[in-house]
């Protein structure tokens, strides 16, 4: 079973309009939706769920109003101004459990809450796993490595041979979640100064994971001194940089039809996205497999 990982060290560079192409390119493959805080995938994909369950993170303190004295020393010591009335506010309270601990009659529990829910689904290019993470929750890190899991779980099951990641955006915690142990990263940037800035962050994340990188440059022609300046900064880093793909209106008019861009339509840009995946499977061919 082989990994690939699609980051971009932020958002709108054409990531999951990519992931998308080679969902519609790819055999034997999963695909994972990651970006568990704006996923956006089953926009391009249209699944329809088989399963839902429960992701279930974190705790709130709730009062025992029945034998509550209403003594006021949980209000005046929470830090966090979560408790007003002999009542918690479940969106102020961080769950520390300090008022349940000090509570003198024991009128406080703690109590665990959902945080989201994850999917499996169909989709025309075979089986997803995605998520939703709940509206001010956190941990979002931890329900990518459930999805992660679940899409590892999926493929051994139907013994299907990629997984195929639509990673979040940035270098935070998500990042790392949706980074950690898989078999490739495939990082898509744009030649503007903040598109080096953040390749060059997520590369180091890479570094650090010892994950292989590639880098695609998307609208490559937008400005052609800092695609050379990309593609000079991955030569010396030895991280391989073969796929420009230049700016193309293909990539709006796709998503806006809820199409993927090798779907939509042929041309030099789904040309190069074909190309992409060959040499993606080529650079798995060379590492070695991971466990589920």
């Amino acid at each position: 079973m082989k990994e690939v990982v699609i980051l971009s060290g932020k958002g709108g560079t054409g990531k999951t309009s990519i992931v998308g192409s080679f969902a519609a390119i790819a055999h034997d493959k999963v695909m994972a939706d990651c970006d568990v805080d704006a996923a956006d995938l089953h926009l391009l994909l249209k699944p329809i769920t088989t399963e839902t369950h429960q992701f279930r993170n974190g705790q709130v303190a709730v009062i025992d109003k029945s034998i509550c004295t209403e003594c006021g020393l949980c209000r005046d010591l929470c830090r966090f101004e979560a408790i007003s009335a002999n009542t918690v506010d479940p969106v102020a309270c961080e769950g520390c459990g300090f008022c349940f601990h000090l509570c003198p009659i024991g009128a406080i529990s703690m109590r665990e809450c959902q945080a989201g829910e994850w999917f499996i689904s169909d989709t025309r290019h075979g089986p997803m796993v995605h998520a939703r993470l709940g509206i001010a929750q956190e941990n979002s890190g931890k329900l990518v490595a459930l999805v992660r899991q679940q899409a590892r779980n999926l493929a051994q099951e139907n013994g299907l041979e990629y997984i195929i990641v639509d990673g979040p955006p940035g270098i935070g915690c998500p990042v790392i979640s949706s980074l950690s142990g898989v078999n490739l990263a495939l990082i898509i940037t744009e030649p503007t100064l903040s598109g080096i800035h953040d390749m060059e962050r997520i590369l180091g994340v890479c570094e650090h994971f010892k994950v292989p990188a590639m880098v695609c440059v998307n609208k490559c022609d937008v400005n052609e001194e800092n695609t050379r300046t990309i593609l000079e900064y991955c030569k010396a880093r030895g991280v391989t940089a073969e796929t420009l793909i230049p700016f193309d209106n293909i990539f709006t008019e796709a998503m806006v039809r809820g199409k993927s861009v090798v779907e939509y339509g042929e041309g030099r840009v789904t040309s190069k996205i074909k190309n992409m995946w060959q040499k993606v499977l080529s650079k798995l061919n060379e590492v070695p497999a991971t466990s589920p």
